[in-house]
């Protein structure tokens, strides 16, 4: 059935409309119902709500001649791609009643061609379901008529929607036409998928971008909307609307068309939340608190109590992580409380919880959420699924984030809480920076403490260092295995010197050693160090000396006549390693930590005592 423009719209403010040839009364039939999508369609772009950047682009495109011969509309279902292409297409063929005109964006007034071209049938402007029509023979009629002048317009106009679902055959017949097409021509092309578009056809066109309608205007359009339906509404609930429409201007419409008949009068929050099955805010508020402060108890009742209610557990943990959102939003924006769209609560709740909660417990609890979400999808019980959810983040509400972990651990000032869920309905008070402020009571000691961390065990700030040996014995007393290692096989030596060491790094070595290196120095020897990895080619490392020393050794070893002796007798035989009895004897004495390999202290040299002791030859 042909679209009409509803004569009431004409006569309110901001909504484009035109004066219909008066009918008898005798012969007048009554009118059928419109949706408000339809009944309040943009005419002209001062209608368009939300794209300005846009609009902008046009007028000025307009004024100065410089019109494309092609568009391309992208965006979300519902914020006028469709509707765009109409005004721009009436904007090309705006006409006066005697004859004049020229293209322009200044459509307040209805021209000879406009109201035909609005209701979308006007025999020039041609509007293509690529859907349906994708194939490489309905773009090759399209390309046989484009040819042919305009019947009544200055220009033929094609508007092709959803035009991502042509097929790669029709894309490649519509190159030429589309680069080259004949004077009389324009095409303006719709879709939201973008990306399905070949760079070919995106590179003949000219791209619009239209964005999301921020919740604030869309908020303001309903209301404007309400006034001119003499429709009375909340304004919570016209923000309910906007947040569930995600920013589309038709899906705000349909569920506010929906909402009048659902009320029957005024239109309250609790009529959307109920047509629409969501979570109260107030009581979404109500369990991020009760989760943030770790009572499981308080937590599970109220998503019991909402699913009760009717309340989807999808929509609950969305509206949380939401709401966790616009805490982390409040904390790093402040002025973003000044949203219209925010409801009191979110507002004065929102800005208490920003100041309370750190980023990091934040941004924790919205990564626990997204992917709680994805579980409660896939779940055939989405309720429990939503509730094991709720039972993890109350679990971690009181978990210190790691970096505070480690501090604690370092400077023994606490334990990290063993976490045991708190079965009953106590909350548990938060430790750690993030949610300290949420504790209902200082914390109190544990019935099993658990057992206060080891002190590493430091050197005396008297500690002398002269070389690099002295400071990988000092690694070696205060168990900082990794960085010993790294000193025995990364470290190439420069420069050593009281307070300053120079070394060069072999490749693939830690680029930070030289800061670990410093800071550590400072803690074992209780003076500032100065350590540089300078372009120098250093010594030898210390694993490179210590495998130099022993193929010496063995070698000094198998020149002994006496081994040369034993290895002739036996063939096949090898030294195994070679130990100086005098370094074993002064290693014992100074009570050092023993290595892997077992020392004979008892055994008898083999040879005087300035001769090497052989630990074994290999058979």
């Amino acid at each position: 059935m042909t679209d009409e423009i509803d004569a009431a719209s004409a006569d309110e403010p901001g909504f484009a409309g035109f004066d219909p040839a008066p009918v008898p009364a005798a012969t007048a039939a009554p009118t059928p119902y419109r949706v408000l999508a339809r009944k309040y369609r943009p005419a002209h772009f001062g209608d368009l709500i939300g794209q300005d950047a846009m609009v902008r682009t046009l007028t000025n495109a307009f004024a100065a001649g410089r019109i494309p011969q092609a568009w391309m509309l992208t965006g979300v279902r519902g914020v006028g791609k469709t509707t765009t292409a109409r005004i721009l297409a009436r904007a090309l063929n705006y006409q006066t009643p005697d004859g004049g005109g020229a293209p322009t964006t200044d459509l307040r007034e209805f021209g000879i061609h406009c109201r035909e071209i609005i209701e979308g049938r006007h025999i020039d402007v041609m509007e293509i379901d690529a859907a349906s029509n994708n194939s490489v023979d309905n773009i090759r009629q399209i390309n046989d008529a484009v040819r042919y002048a305009p019947v009544s317009a200055r220009y033929k106009v094609y508007i092709v929607d959803e035009v991502h679902m042509l097929s790669t055959g029709a894309f490649n017949a519509f190159l030429k036409t589309l680069e080259e097409p004949p004077p009389h021509a324009k095409f303006i092309f719709a879709t939201t998928e973008i990306r399905k578009v070949p760079i070919t056809v995106l590179s003949r066109c000219q791209r619009f971008d239209l964005r999301r309608v921020e919740a604030d205007q869309l908020v303001a359009h309903l209301a404007g909307i309400c006034r001119a339906e003499t429709v009375d509404a909340e304004e919570e609930a016209l923000a309910a609307i906007a947040r569930a429409a995600e920013g589309s201007v038709r899906d705000s419409l349909s569920i506010l068309d929906q909402a009048i008949a659902h009320a029957a009068g005024r239109i309250t929050l609790e009529d959307i939340r109920a047509m629409l099955g969501l979570a109260d805010r107030a009581r979404v508020i109500d369990l991020f608190e009760s989760v943030m402060k770790g009572d499981i108890a308080a937590a599970l009742g109220e998503l019991r109590a909402q699913y009760d209610a009717g309340a989807d557990p999808v929509v609950v943990l969305n509206d949380l992580a939401e709401f966790t959102h616009l805490v982390t939003r409040l904390k790093l924006v402040p002025d973003a409380v000044k949203d219209n769209s925010l409801a009191q609560a979110e507002r004065v709740r929102g800005g208490d919880f920003a100041q309370r909660l750190s980023v990091r417990v934040l941004a924790r609890t919205w990564q626990m959420l997204l992917k709680g979400i994805a579980e409660v999808k896939q779940a055939d019980r989405p309720v429990m699924a939503a509730e094991m959810v709720l039972v993890r983040l109350a679990h971690a509400a009181d978990l210190p984030t790691p970096d505070e972990a480690l501090k604690m651990l370092r400077d023994g000032s606490g334990a990290i809480p063993g976490g045991n869920g708190n079965g009953g309905g106590a909350p548990r008070p938060p430790i750690g920076g993030g949610n300290t402020a949420l504790a209902a009571r200082p914390i109190l000691a544990s019935a099993n403490p658990a057992p206060a961390p080891v002190a590493r065990p430091v050197a005396a700030p008297t500690a002398i260092v002269a070389s690099l040996e002295d400071v990988v014995a000092l690694a070696s007393q205060n168990r900082e295995i990794t960085l010993k290692l790294a000193l025995e096989r990364d470290v190439r030596p420069v420069r050593f010197e009281a307070g300053r060491v120079e070394f060069s790094l072999v490749e693939g070595a830690s680029r930070t050693l030289a800061q670990d290196l410093s800071r550590r120095l400072k803690e074992w020897t209780g003076q500032t160090w100065m350590v540089a990895v300078v372009n120098e080619e250093g010594g030898a490392t210390l694993r490179e000396q210590a495998a130099a020393a022993k193929d010496q050794r063995e070698n000094d070893a198998a020149a002994h006549p006496a081994v040369k002796a034993v290895l002739e007798r036996f063939p096949g035989a090898r030294i195994v390693d070679v130990r100086d009895p005098r370094a074993v004897a002064a290693a014992e004495n100074a009570a050092a930590v023993p290595s892997e390999d077992e020392y004979l202290p008892d055994a008898e040299p083999l040879f005087d005592d300035a001769e090497p002791d052989f630990d074994g030859i290999d058979f």
